[in-house]
């Protein structure tokens, strides 16, 4: 029987719209002439809490298999729809904020449903993504959530691939290991309430030991070595852990700064570099189970990844070394390699005849 396709594509829609104004706006952020949205004080919001956030709400409310958590992310994209229409100032950051209440709501089923280390660990993520988005909510500038915003997402990301990777028993040690890197993350963002500097760079730290634990244990080392997709995924993995790394020891170097060539590359590394990575590679096994229709791999896939990283170099590049051309052509490059991710997509959809 046909999967029903009607809550999950009308909120992925939302979604979708939220990262082309995402991506337009981080284009004029860069010091491109383009047709004013006006939105360039949301383009973190759109990104994280309007496209990240939906999705996220959409796959959770889909394993879920019930009908009020797609209230979740039915809220962030509306938010995020508040934005772009241009309604009175509170009203996305408020439908935003109780999007993620949502999904503290939806982790709070799943926990007493399965009480494991990785639930925790993606229950905590969004616990955190709502402190976040309360304090924007509240009027704290947005480079001062982005720390909130950065570990929601990097603890459902280890959450997620800690969830995958039971199939290789880790021990206890490596639980550990995921224990203590998720503390020095909890502390950091305390402290970047407290003290922003120290806490950029205690976030740093805990970036670094995320992407060492990730690189260490993960199941991704072992299907490099195959072929087909799971190799195209290990490799978006892989290299998207590299990335969290620079990531961390960008933010130990420059601590918090808010603006500027140093800012773009803390936070660029960590959201295009590892969180694109990360879509890229989970994309062909997360859509089918939102859409309904199986995703066939093609070779084309890996020119959206290359182009992602190759880009993204020349983009950090011009940040460090004040190349301000190199940022600016690096950062169209990076939409581009996003928007080739869409079309191989859709492509790749188009061209199967399996349903799910």
């Amino acid at each position: 029987m046909k999967k029903r396709l009607g809550p999950q594509m009308v909120l992925m829609v939302l979604g979708m719209l939220a990262l082309l104004a995402g991506l337009w706006t981080g284009l004029a952020r860069l010091g491109w002439t383009l047709p004013p949205l006006r939105l360039q004080a949301y383009h973190g919001p759109l990104l994280v809490s309007g496209f990240l956030g939906t999705l996220i709400g959409v796959e959770r409310a889909v394993a879920l298999g019930r009908r009020w958590p797609y209230a979740a992310p039915l809220l962030t994209g509306l938010g995020a729809l508040a934005v772009l229409v241009g309604l009175p100032k509170p009203v996305g950051p408020i439908l935003m904020t109780l999007g993620s209440l949502g999904l503290v709501a939806i982790f709070i089923l799943i926990i007493r449903i399965q009480r494991a280390l990785f639930t925790a660990a993606m229950g905590l993520a969004a616990l955190v993504w709502l402190v976040g988005n309360a304090l924007w909510l509240a009027g704290r500038a947005p480079y001062e959530v982005v720390p909130w915003w950065a570990g929601f997402l990097v603890l459902t990301i280890a959450g997620e691939r800690l969830e995958l990777g039971r199939i290789m028993r880790p021990s206890a040690a490596a639980q550990t290991a995921f224990v203590l890197a998720t503390i020095v993350l909890l502390l950091a963002f305390v402290l970047s309430v407290v003290s922003f500097d120290v806490g950029v760079r205690l976030l740093g730290a805990g970036l670094v030991f995320v992407a060492l634990w990730l690189a260490r244990y993960d199941v991704a080392r072992r299907n490099i070595r195959q072929q087909g997709l799971p190799r195209f995924m290990a490799a978006s993995l892989l290299v998207g852990y590299v990335w969290l790394a620079v990531s961390g020891i960008v933010a130990i170097i420059f601590g918090g700064v808010i603006s500027g060539p140093h800012y773009d590359a803390v936070l660029h590394t960590l959201f295009l570099g590892f969180v694109f990575s990360m879509i890229f590679g989970h994309a062909p096994i997360v859509f089918p189970a939102l859409m309904g229709r199986a995703i066939v791999f093609q070779q084309s896939f890996y020119a959206h990844l290359v182009l992602l990283h190759l880009s993204l170099i020349l983009r950090v590049v011009g940040d460090l070394s004040g190349w301000a051309e190199g940022r600016q052509w690096g950062g169209v490059l990076n939409v581009i390699a996003i928007l080739l991710f869409l079309a191989n997509t859709v492509r790749a959809v188009l061209r199967s005849s399996t349903k799910t």
